[in-house]
């Protein structure tokens, strides 16, 4: 396979346009450093991590690589102050921040060299994460797992639409595990694309082989857009999605979602692996995974399609 060289590539020194997202419960150390050991851009998913965990991610993901790897910060979730101070302590060069206000850490982390890139859902969040001082975009669409956009615009049109409002590079997500695809979101703008739910279905990733199984046998319309009322996330179809469908049904309150909710819902799902009472993120690309792959082989093939379906495109 040969390098690749555009913006983004150059923006984070690796070979290939591919960042795995970082993801909660499923990207530590093991994932990040495969897919930056294979090219591409490896990130922490810090989510789900206490901070001296996170700090211990950090450390591993270091001595397992001596290439480019960064850190996934979901600004909604508590303590992301103390996540950004020891990405800065353990000199961390890159960091995605995501679902809150890009101002909020950009200017500071830049102080200290580190590429900042925010995850947005609409061009009007673009807009603002470049003013913010952020390197680049990552514009993910409806289809995408985890937490997701209100608007429910699918990545078909938020990529050209983002690409036509920024002048700063712009990786695409959501819908993308095939080089195909990948090469369709290149056309359409982007400089590079955020896999997510391909690289759950890893033997390095974290999740529970019972995720990765769910995964695997996920088809079509297997997965909804729930919770808008609080944080929208794109969930497999079990008994806790059914329970929360009855709630929001019957108008149920924030406070009563969110007792129902509970705590450790993601972590009982796709970290301790309960397909019925647990909170199973994950993207409708899932319809089109079939196999757990180690990640060097998911990121070789992608790139081999990709390659493929450039210099034959209508096949």
């Amino acid at each position: 396979m040969m390098p690749f060289t555009n913006r983004v590539t150059r923006l984070f020194k690796i070979d290939y346009p591919v960042i795995q997202a970082g993801m909660v419960w499923t990207s530590g150390w093991r994932l990040a450093s495969a897919v930056s050991n294979a090219g591409g851009l490896g990130l922490i998913g810090s989510g789900s991590m206490y901070p001296e965990v996170l700090r211990e991610h950090i450390v591993k993901c270091k001595a397992a690589t001596d290439r480019p790897f960064g850190v996934n910060v979901p600004l909604l979730y508590p303590g992301a102050d103390q996540h950004i101070q020891i990405i800065i302590e353990e000199k961390v060069p890159i960091v995605f921040t995501s679902a809150g206000n890009p101002k909020t850490f950009t200017s500071l982390l830049k102080q200290h060299g580190i590429t900042v890139v925010h995850v947005v859902s609409s061009s009007k969040f673009a807009v603002k994460a470049h003013e913010a001082g952020c390197d680049a975009v990552v514009a993910e669409g409806f289809e995408a797992g985890g937490h997701n956009g209100r608007e429910e615009t699918t990545t078909m049109v938020l990529v050209p639409a983002v690409c036509s409002s920024v002048t700063i590079p712009v990786i695409a997500a959501g819908g993308i595990a095939t080089g195909r695809q990948m090469l369709s979101a290149m056309v359409l703008g982007a400089e590079g694309v955020q896999i997510g739910s391909r690289f759950v279905a890893s033997t390095e990733a974290s999740a529970h082989a019972n995720f990765k199984t769910a995964v695997i046998h996920a088809k079509e319309g297997d997965t909804m857009l729930s919770l808008k009322q609080l944080t929208p996330v794109r969930l497999i179809k079990n008994r806790f999605y059914n329970d929360l469908e009855e709630a929001q049904k019957n108008c149920a309150t924030s406070l009563q979602l969110e007792a129902l909710l509970g705590k450790g819902r993601a972590k009982k799902g796709m970290f301790e692996g309960d397909l019925d009472e647990g909170e199973l993120e994950i993207g409708q690309v899932s319809a089109l995974i079939n196999t757990v792959e180690p990640a060097a082989d998911i990121l070789k093939k992608l790139w081999i399609d990709f390659e493929a379906a450039l210099q034959h495109p209508l096949k």
